[in-house]
Order: structure tokens, then sequence, then C-alpha cells
């Protein structure tokens, strides 16, 4: 059973992802993008490839799927929905998300993770937060290092 890491801790899923217009007892649904309706509540299943809209932005949630271990399009998509689109509902990765790559979701953006069967969600959590300061700006620090660190003169 795959593993969901929400806000650096291993908790309960309790959204499904169906594929289409599916009724699920007792859990909350993810759908994919062609059957997806804003005012439905359901949250949003989109491919890495997808194209921002600012409709998306009323689901409550939108899972973004990394088809492939090296197709980083998903987290540029991350980046646009947060920063340019202003979405501040849950964003989840899914799909082929390996645990080593987690800190570099976060920085782009996602609060959740669903880790395929097979993958160590200790590591993952230990890779979470690996360096203590970085240079570049991301959407949790808009600010590159050269703007945050005060110099004395």
């Amino acid at each position: 059973m795959p593993t969901l890491i929400k806000h650096d801790k291993i908790t309960q899923d309790d959204w499904e992802l169906v594929e289409a217009q599916t009724p699920v007892n007792g859990a909350r649904r993810i759908v994919p993008v062609d059957a997806w309706l804003p005012e439905s509540g359901d949250g949003l299943l989109l491919p890495g490839d997808a194209e921002p809209d600012a409709r998306f932005c009323e689901a409550p949630l939108i899972a973004i799927n990394f088809a492939v271990f090296s197709d980083g399009r998903g987290l540029s998509l991350a980046v646009l929905l947060r920063t340019r689109f202003d979405f501040t509902g849950e964003l989840r990765a899914v799909g082929d998300v390996h645990p080593e790559l987690l800190y570099y979701l976060n920085r782009c953006g996602f609060d959740s993770y669903l880790l395929p069967d097979g993958r160590s969600a200790q590591t993952a959590l230990s890779t979470l937060a690996p360096y203590t300061d970085y240079y570049q700006a991301s959407v949790l620090e808009p600010n590159p290092s050269h703007r945050r660190i005060r110099r004395f003169a």
C-alpha cells in the first residue's frame, strides 16, 4: 500500500485516486482533469505536462503525476501553481516519487507525497531537510541568500 507523507509526517490518506466519476465509500476523490468539475469538491489529478489554469485553484487538492522519475515538468507546474496562480490548497506528488527527491519537491511547493510501494518512508523523511541554508530562491523562501543574509560594514 502506498505511503502518504504530509507536512513532514507519515499519515493516513483521506483521498482516493479514481479513474472518473466513480463513487468512493468514505474517502474523498481525486479525479483526472478531463473528469473534474470545479464545483464538485473533488481533488484534481494533473499529468506533469499539463498547462496550468486558474480554474485548477478551485480544487482543494491538486495531485501532480510523475509518470517517470526523470521528468521534471511536474516540478515546474507546481512552482507555477503556487507562484503565478496563488494556489493555497494541498499540492501532492504522486506516481514515480523517489524519496531522494522530496527535498526538491518541497522547495517547489509540494506539501504531500504519495510514495509507491517499496519506497522507504523513513528514508524520505530524512531527506526533507538535508541543508540548513541554500543559495537559491524557492516557493518556500522567495529571497535568495544574498538578500536574506545581513552584512555588516
